[in-house]
């Protein structure tokens, strides 16, 4: 009987380590995303960085890694959090920088198949 509860609780323990495993990591959700998309030099880096035209920070590898993925996926591994930030940079690049909305689009979405005419 000793045995088969450890066995329980390893086989609950990998189950859990996987599930935090299929999410993407967290650790650069206190990012302000607004300060980024409101300065012209911070945004034009990661702009660059996701267009491989420029050097990216370690948030804009994760990014650009993670990016291709969490489109066709509508955000699937996403946090909370990341799924409103996302949303929210997405309403901000069409409305306010729509010519660079248009050249990441082309990059990500060339078939206009995830984030439609947003």
């Amino acid at each position: 009987m000793k045995y088969i509860i450890v066995l329980v609780l390893a086989l609950t323990s990998a189950v859990l380590a996987q599930n935090d495993i299929t999410k993407y990591t967290t650790k650069f959700d206190n990012i302000d995303v607004d300060e980024i998309l409101k300065s012209d030099r911070l945004f034009h880096n990661y702009y660059k960085c996701l267009l491989d035209e420029g050097r990216c920070t370690p948030e804009g590898v994760e990014l650009k890694r993670v990016l291709p993925e969490a489109l066709e996926t509508s955000c699937a591994k996403c946090s909370p959090k990341q799924q409103e930030v996302s949303d929210r940079a997405i309403k901000y690049l069409s409305e306010n920088r729509p010519e660079e909305w248009k050249a990441l689009k082309a990059r990500y979405d060339p078939d206009n198949k995830y984030a439609g005419d947003a």
